[in-house]
């Protein structure tokens, strides 16, 4: 069979340059899992909201804080990478079995990778509750005291900046401004949350005062026990953190290749760090399973930029790596994925390891040992030939990859197929594959 790569393709129907904002704000649909989710996690606090303040809802109304602080515990829930680990191993041994239903797979897949929804819609809910909060705080300000009421409004600060930092042309156009506010906001908002807590739970709304015997107190409060829970989400991951010596390595400049010690699972993604408090890049780990594991880091951005011009000996890491999209590859029976660039990083652990999937590869690269280097090529050398295709794009041209990607999909027979590429690449192959009727999944740029 002539190979993919050299048939003729069809060209790519002529676009506008499209900005990687326009095509995360604009061009992903109204209506993906990612944005359900998140008007579902809205509808529901929105309901709880009006019948609270009409007055049918009197366990809200009296406890609105509460609801707050419950929103809070969702959005870090959704967030916490040893959860979702916990998570993405009991749905790959439960559904990764022949005889489950195709369809019950592609649409646990979707919602797994789309649970950010749940993170933004539970951070806007926790806001209006809290507000909600101070509205009926001031109403009455008899039953309160002005420490709880100055407390609330800096923790409400708090959450509004780290959701203003959250929009997508602040995380995407300015991503440390993003990344640095979401956190210390978030830490400040937590500390806040421990006091606004022992305040109300010390405060004697007859007596007007504070009482230092709150033992029985914090036991019996929803409230104490909420905070407790998500102080130790939030901290469980800086526990794994730890400063190692690493090995990097760069190509042409394009690239640099960091290796650690260490065997990991495929389908893993690590994060890493040369500032641990101010910012974390996560990226997908390459490894045999056995001694080391590696990450291939294109030099796209200022922290990639300056892994290539400055090497580095020794960088921080989560010795908690957690389970991204690529590792529900174990789910299915025939996977095909699709790479471009230094995407192929997430997928090459699955040519190295025995997986239960049977998988096929489609990398889409310019110099593919000029920039990536022996090392790299020759892990993909090592794949059986009948299922890689490789495209060198200083070779062979820039390529039609919908086009590839389809094809390829039905010549292999895949079940599903998972793309890495930028926003445009990875919206055209889903697009693509969907009109085909193949399952596909990509990254989700608005979470």
């Amino acid at each position: 069979m002539e190979p993919l790569s050299m048939q003729v393709q069809p060209s790519k129907p002529a676009q506008r340059n499209q900005s990687r904002l326009s095509v995360i704000l604009l061009k992903q649909g109204f209506f993906t899992v990612y944005k359900q989710l998140f008007m579902v996690c809205m509808a529901l606090n929105v309901t709880g909201l009006v019948l609270a303040a009409k007055g049918h809802f009197p366990y809200a109304r009296n406890r609105a804080t509460l609801f707050s602080i419950v929103n809070i515990l969702a959005l870090t829930l959704s967030r916490n990478e040893a959860f979702f680990r916990v998570v993405f191993w009991l749905v790959v041994k439960i559904l990764g079995r022949s005889w489950v239903p195709l369809f019950l797979k592609t649409c646990t897949t979707s919602l797994l990778q789309s649970v950010g929804g749940i993170h933004s819609g539970c951070g806007i809910s926790s806001i209006a509750w809290l507000v909600y909060a101070l509205v009926l705080y001031l109403e009455h300000r008899e039953r309160t005291s002005l420490e709880i009421i100055v407390v609330s409004s800096a923790i409400l600060g708090f959450l509004c900046l780290s959701s203003m930092a959250a929009l997508p042309f602040v995380r995407h156009l300015h991503h440390n401004v993003f990344e640095r506010c979401h956190r210390f906001a978030g830490w400040m908002a937590l500390g806040s949350l421990w006091v606004l807590t022992l305040l109300i739970i010390s405060y004697d709304t007859e007596t007007k005062c504070y009482t230092n015997k709150i033992g029985s107190r914090l036991i019996l409060s929803q409230e104490f026990w909420v905070t407790v829970t998500i102080t130790i989400l939030i901290i469980m991951p800086w526990l794994t953190v730890r400063r190692v010596a690493v090995q990097v390595s760069t190509v042409s400049g394009q690239a640099s290749l960091i290796k650690f010690e260490g065997g990991v699972k495929a389908g893993m993604i690590g994060r890493i760090s040369t500032s641990p408090l101010s910012e974390w890049h996560a990226f997908g780990i390459i490894s045999d399973g056995k001694k080391e594991h590696m990450i291939l880091a294109g030099a796209v951005g200022d922290f990639t930029t300056s892994l290539v011009t400055n090497l580095q000996t020794y960088m921080w890491v989560r010795r908690m790596h957690f389970a991204g999209l690529p590792y529900l590859v174990n789910m299915y029976d025939k996977v095909l994925l699709v790479a471009t660039g230094s995407g192929i990083c997430g997928f090459l652990s699955f040519l190295l390891q025995p997986c239960k999937a049977d998988v096929c590869l489609l990398w889409v690269a310019r110099g593919i040992e000029q920039n990536f280097g022996k090392e790299i090529k020759d892990m993909v050398s090592g794949y059986p030939k009948d299922k890689v295709i490789i495209h060198d794009t200083s070779v062979l041209g820039r390529p039609n990859l919908s086009y590839l990607s389809v094809n390829a999909a039905k010549d292999w027979g895949a079940e599903v197929v998972m793309v890495t590429s930028n926003p445009e690449g990875s919206r055209d192959v889903i697009n693509a594959c969907k009109v085909a009727g193949i399952a596909s999944f990509g990254p989700i740029w608005d979470s």
